[in-house]
Formats: structure tokens, sequence, C-alpha cells
């Protein structure tokens, strides 16, 4: 089964992470399918930049989502600039 999950980058004690489309049975740091987007948590704010139809893509071929990329697509959202009406 293919999973979206996070891939940790970067030095020590400062994390970076890649969300990927991999096959569940891989490693953490293995080989991915897909890159679709990262996070960075030791920006302020935190950096998320995702692929949503990439995500979507992958899901409707029943990719299932970590609880964790679940977490970040829902705070992506929430920080997502509303278009403001009236200039």
């Amino acid at each position: 089964m293919v999973k979206i999950r996070l891939l940790r980058a970067g030095a020590k004690k400062r994390p970076f992470y890649r969300v990927i489309a991999i096959d569940q049975r891989r490693k953490r740091d293995g080989r991915a399918l897909e890159f679709l987007g990262t996070y960075n948590p030791t920006a302020e704010p935190a950096e998320i930049k995702l692929k949503p139809d990439r995500i979507e893509a992958w899901t409707a071929k029943g990719a299932q989502l970590s609880d964790a990329v679940r977490a970040l697509i829902r705070r992506s959202h929430a920080q997502a600039p509303v278009a403001s009406e009236g200039d």
C-alpha cells in the first residue's frame, strides 16, 4: 500500500521534512515515489508548502495519509490567506 508520510532531512537539531508518497514497506528515508511538498518547523511561522492536487491524486488511487501529514494539511488550510473583497 502507498502511504503519504514525512521524510526527515536537515541537520542535527535542525529538522526539515519532505511530504512524500512511498510504499509503506520502505524505510522512513527510503526512495520515494513522488515528492508532494515540504514542511519546515524551525521557521517562524512554520513553513508548509504542499501540492494539494498531487495529494488528492494519490489518495484517489488509494494512498493513505499518515497522522502527521493529515495534521499538516489541516494547518495549511488554516494558514491559507483569505482573499479580501472590496479593495
